[in-house]
């Protein structure tokens, strides 16, 4: 149902496929078993996408009933079920700070011993699309949501630096730091806007006021892991940006340095479903609320 609620409303399977980050095949084989089954066409298939028939406009409008009774009903039971054995799906970003998550997940177990807890690296978008579907409880997004069927709360602001290879990063170094506009004639080592549109043209919009040519948009799903990172800006004329207590190990070749003035400031917001009445989920957003002195 929820496949086929994704397909009408994006108007293809390619984009319903990234939206429910399932491969485009299957999901083309769901809804060819899904006509079978009702034994009758649901949809039409054209160069341009796909378009709903009649009947597939009928399916359309009870799939989208059934499903927000059955979210409506896994809400309501969620105050009962928070007690017992259960399992907190979290999304979290690359680069999350390696203290934040940690010190929460503590605390969680020391109240809810019985709660187990699934992480997976996604991108914000990814996140927001599996909040929405119920395929998540809990997710750390670069940006903050729009609508009302999200609660968020800010929980880090990071004063992003700048990683260079270390001969590049002698001469281009002040007492302060580096300027943003020292970076002009390097590439960005950056990441694609579909993982964080919001946080990607803010990113980009600031990079370009100080003259750097930002080029060609990574290709989209391009994970920007630390290899990548490091690899580009080993080479001497790309440069990507790290928080201060970016946690892998840096090679004598690679330096790490403050922008001067802290121009690009990272946030973090902590986002779950407005309807969830999860006892051990509000206690971990709790926890995610107290300073690490706290």
């Amino acid at each position: 149902m929820r496949a086929f609620v994704a397909v009408v409303e994006e108007g293809g399977l390619s984009a319903a496929a990234r939206r429910l980050h399932v491969s485009q095949p299957a999901l083309s084989q769901t809804m060819v078993t899904l006509e079978r089954q009702f034994g009758v066409q649901l949809l039409v298939r054209s160069s341009t996408g796909v378009q709903a028939t009649d009947a597939g406009l009928t399916l359309l409008a009870e799939a989208r009933a059934v499903l927000a009774r059955h979210d409506q009903a896994l809400a309501a039971m969620a105050a009962h079920t928070a007690a017992g054995h259960s399992v907190l799906r979290i999304g979290i970003p690359l680069e999350l700070p390696s203290d934040l998550l940690s010190r929460a997940l503590v605390d969680l177990a020391d109240a809810y011993p019985v709660t187990r807890v699934q992480a997976r690296h996604m991108s914000t978008s990814a996140q927001l699309a599996a909040l929405r579907s119920g395929d998540l409880d809990l997710g750390l997004l670069r940006e903050h949501p729009s609508g009302q069927d999200l609660d968020a709360m800010l929980v880090v602001e990071e004063h992003l630096g700048v990683l260079l290879a270390t001969d590049l990063a002698v001469k281009l170094a002040g007492p302060d730091g580096i300027r943003l506009d020292a970076l002009a004639g390097l590439d960005w080592v950056g990441f694609p806007r579909s993982g964080s549109p919001a946080w990607y043209d803010a990113l980009t919009a600031i990079l370009r006021s100080h003259g750097i040519d930002l080029g060609p948009e990574p290709p989209e799903g391009q994970s920007l892991i630390a290899e990548v990172k490091l690899a580009a800006v080993g080479a001497g004329r790309a440069f990507t940006l790290a928080p201060p207590d970016w946690s892998q190990p840096l090679p004598e070749s690679v330096t790490w340095s403050p922008l001067v003035g802290h121009p690009l400031v990272r946030r973090t917001w902590a986002v779950w479903p407005a309807s969830s009445h999860r006892r051990d989920l509000g206690h971990l957003i709790a926890a995610l609320d107290q300073p690490p002195s706290a």
